[in-house]
This record gives C-alpha cells, structure tokens and sequence, in this order.
C-alpha cells in the first residue's frame, strides 16, 4: 500500500490536510515524503493513502517531486519559500500607518512624605527568679554511742 511514487495525504502533525508523494520506504512504519509538505520520515499511520500514483525513482529529488506532481495537477510551492511567520506579520503590520492616539501628560501632585516614626525596640520584661535562701538543716544531736557496759567479768 505505501510503496514508492503512491501519493498521500498527511492527516496529523504540522503539515496535516498537504499532499505528500512517498519517495522512500525506510521500514514498515516509517517513510520518507515530499512535496507540498516538507521532505521528512513519517509514520504511516499520520498518511492517509490515495489512489493515484505517480512514477518517481526511489530517492527521487524534490525538484524530480515537483515535476511529478505538477503532471497531475497539484501546485507545489518552490524548494526554499520562506513562509509567513509571526515576526514578518508584525512587521508589515508595524509599517502601515495608523493613527495613534496620545494622551496628554498630565503633571502628578507630588506625594506626600510619610511621617518616619522611630523604632521602638519592645520592652522585655526579665523575670528574677526569687531568691531561695539555702536554710541549715538543723543538726540533729549526736548522743554519744553508750558503750554496753560489760556485764560482770565473764569467767571461764
């Protein structure tokens, strides 16, 4: 079905809705085309075959391409067209003449000065812990240790 020279209309990716000749099979999925879109791999699953076939040689230049498709009927723009981009729309947008309106500068009252009141570090209160006075421990009276008073002399 995707064989060189069959005609294709690609229906995903940037140049989708273009007409696109096969110039090459790289592999099962993937093929090189040509013509209104750029010249690129693609998925064959992003083409969309048709009927007609042209006759090109594999690897067929892009001007081989041209000469193909415009025997067929379908215009394709030359090799190198620069195309519209954004930057070249504001340009030509920007050299047309348009009026411009401007409003009148209007002098600005001068702001007032703020009044800078000095900072004022807040107070911290530092809590003294209460003195405790170490208190004696009342010494408890020593009673000198009675000694066991011998009983009567032990005899043996």
């Amino acid at each position: 079905m995707f064989e060189v020279g069959r005609i294709c209309v690609k229906i995903a990716g940037r140049d989708s809705g273009q007409t696109c000749v096969i110039v090459e099979q790289i592999d099962e999925r993937y093929v090189m085309v040509d013509g209104q879109t750029r010249r690129r791999k693609c998925n064959v699953s992003h083409l969309e075959p048709t009927k007609k076939t042209v006759t090109i040689k594999a690897k067929a230049s892009h001007d081989d391409v041209v000469k193909a498709l415009d025997g067929i009927g379908v215009v394709v723009a030359k090799k190198g067209a620069v195309r519209k981009t954004k930057d070249r729309l504001q340009k030509q947008r920007a050299n047309k003449t348009k009026p411009v309106k401007v409003a009148p500068k209007v002098p600005k009252a001068p702001k007032k000065a703020k009044a800078v009141e000095p900072k004022v570090e807040p107070k911290v209160e530092v809590k003294a812990e209460p003195k405790v006075e170490a208190k004696e421990e009342p010494k408890a009276e020593v009673k000198p240790e009675e000694k066991p008073v011998a009983d009567e002399k032990k005899t043996e």
